[in-house]
């Protein structure tokens, strides 16, 4: 009988050594909060809430998934939120702005942020960053702005969010003749500006300029390298970086363009459960793989481009690694957390 029992014991312990990662974990009853570092209505709060509605399937015991936007500081106050105070939170993933690489590069004031020690989980779509122009001005070509007048007004919401710092690059790379004035709340108040004519252009993700250009509202007119565009609208619009014949400047522009390969990734805190941050990272590469879930992510504006974790942390280090000649002509550039409503010089 001991020796049956014996047996029975080892066998059942074998049978869970093999089990898949997915079963050993649990979250039923829970709940799961993705902590945006943006308002609502902007392209990371539409990507976090098409994964809330998906993301529970995946997950075994289809825990409730919401959506917790926590905007401030470029996204970095959500970012410190999820990094110190939730640290050990096994039910807490965040997505935030993905410049935050570029302000750690920076060494930016008031991050307490390291992204290598991020449990990275996967990113879910590449972008395109571009700049656009309100399309009843009469800029063809990007260097037509060298020689704008009056200075066309760029809508940012702060520094270091996208929205500012890649005007500010194109700005003084290409030399371009743009006011860059900050203070608005998110991409839909900037685009209700450029309505209204109090804004002239933007600095932004294709997937959140695509409807406005599409239906004329603005023109898009520079754009980097990142990201493989299929519409018409970008066909022959010029990769900033090919329009500088400067060595270092090419080299700033190219950096500037590394996070958007990777510009919607998910991430746990440092000190997530590593038996749930696999079962996150399964879930998210199962949803990736699911027709319902590219489809509605494709209504919502975006082209489904799956990055595993292990690839998100290559491109972090990439940024990391980048030569100190090349740093300090970025660190005299980049600007994260500017106080609202102000011209960024």
């Amino acid at each position: 009988m001991r020796r049956a029992v014996w047996a029975a014991a080892v066998l059942a312990a074998v049978v869970a050594s093999a089990a898949p990662v997915g079963a050993q974990a649990s979250f039923a009853g829970k709940t799961v909060a993705l902590v945006v570092g943006f308002p609502p209505g902007g392209g990371y709060d539409r990507l976090a809430r098409v994964v809330a509605r998906h993301l529970p399937r995946y997950l075994p015991g289809s825990p409730t998934v919401v959506v917790q936007n926590m905007p401030g500081a470029g996204s970095l106050m959500a970012a410190n939120h999820l990094f110190n105070v939730l640290r050990s939170d096994s039910y807490s993933l965040g997505l935030f702005n993905r410049n935050l690489v570029l302000a750690q590069l920076a060494s930016v004031e008031g991050m307490r942020v390291d992204l290598r020690q991020w449990q990275w989980v996967a990113s879910l779509a590449q972008e395109t960053s571009v700049l656009a122009i309100r399309a009843d001005l009469p800029y063809r070509h990007v260097l037509d702005l060298r020689h704008a007048e009056p200075p066309p007004v760029i809508g940012a919401t702060g520094t270091g969010d996208i929205t500012c710092q890649v005007p500010l690059m194109y700005k003084v790379f290409l030399r371009l003749n743009v006011r860059i004035v900050t203070g608005y709340a998110g991409s839909p108040d900037i685009f209700l500006a450029i309505e209204k004519k109090e804004a002239d252009g933007v600095g932004i993700s294709w997937t959140s300029l695509r409807p406005h250009a599409q239906r004329g509202l603005v023109r898009p007119l520079v754009r980097s390298l990142a990201g493989t565009p299929k519409d018409p609208e970008l066909r022959d619009v010029p990769v900033a970086a090919d329009l500088v014949a400067d060595p270092v400047g090419k080299s700033v522009l190219r950096l500037q363009d590394v996070p958007d390969r990777m510009a919607r990734a998910f991430v746990a805190p440092p000190g997530a459960d590593p038996t749930l941050v696999r079962a996150y990272r399964e879930a998210f590469r199962r949803m990736a793989a699911d027709r319902e879930f590219s489809s509605e992510l494709e209504r919502a504006g975006f082209e489904l481009a799956f990055l595993p974790a292990e690839q998100c942390l290559r491109l972090v280090e990439e940024v990391l690694r980048t030569p100190p000649s090349v740093v300090r002509v970025f660190k005299e550039l980049f600007r994260f957390g500017a106080r609202p409503w102000r011209e960024v010089a």
